[in-house]
């Protein structure tokens, strides 16, 4: 299966992103105006900047899928 794009995900979707081998469960809060993303951590609730995960580039392992 291969992953979503940044520009179909939708606000109050669950996703998962896995990239340089660390994997992160988020909801999407909010879009922003810049083509950033507000998000919440599923784990520890933490709210963050999708950008901020993606920061140094994407990994062979990068992969951006919906959850339930």
């Amino acid at each position: 299966m291969a992953g979503l794009s940044f520009n179909v995900l939708r606000t109050h979707k669950k996703y998962r992103l896995t990239n340089f081998g660390e994997t992160h469960e988020f909801i999407i809060e909010n879009i922003l105006p810049n083509g950033d993303f507000k998000v919440k951590d599923l784990f520890t609730l933490e709210h963050y900047h999708l950008n901020e995960l993606i920061a140094y580039g994407r990994g062979k392992d990068f992969l951006l899928e919906a959850i339930e």
